[in-house]
């Protein structure tokens, strides 16, 4: 079975940053490997475009320029935010404010968001929500561990089902 829309794919991969000789950033094992569904959009394109046609057993290899991966670092995605508005219980807490603190915000429609902080100020905060990977070449180096065909539920859910997967996580709600 190939790699195509639809399928349920678990790989294994070592992902780097830069480079075959970059810094190792993460690796997925064979015991515990990366699960998606192929051709929803879940990962991203220059991924996908990558391990599409691939088997069972192949290994693959692959640079991925910072332009098909996260993109380049925006300048909008630094913002930066009066220190009165992270004001919790009366007083702001200064402890959480230092450069490369990462803050879990949400924004004025209620979207979840992490901000590194980038700089703190005597009144303001300048905050980085880019991606922390854009600007980056990633390569990865993998092997095909399993692909099956997804269920018609995890087809209209676009997410993998506890009963259908290898989730070792389910009770965490993961799946």
């Amino acid at each position: 079975m190939k790699i195509s829309k639809n399928k349920v794919v678990s790989l294994s991969y070592e992902l780097r940053v830069d480079g075959k000789d970059g810094k190792i950033i993460q690796t997925v094992g064979a015991n515990n490997p990366m699960m998606f569904i192929f051709g929803i959009d879940s990962l991203i394109p220059g991924f996908e475009r990558n391990v599409e046609n691939l088997t069972t057993g192949d290994n693959f290899a692959f640079l991925l320029p910072c332009e098909e991966a996260y993109g380049a670092a925006r300048e909008d995605a630094m913002v930066e935010i009066p220190k009165s508005s992270f004001i919790m219980d009366v007083e702001t807490d200064n402890d959480l404010f230092y450069e490369g603190a990462t803050i879990p915000m949400t924004d004025s429609k209620g979207n979840r968001m992490t901000g590194v902080v980038a700089e703190v100020k005597d009144d303001t905060i300048i905050m980085d929500f880019n991606h922390p990977l854009a600007g980056d070449a990633l390569f990865f180096t993998g092997k095909v561990v399993n692909i099956r065909e997804a269920t018609p539920d995890e087809i209209k859910s676009g997410r993998l089902s506890c009963a259908s997967s290898s989730c070792s996580k389910c009770s965490e709600g993961c799946c």
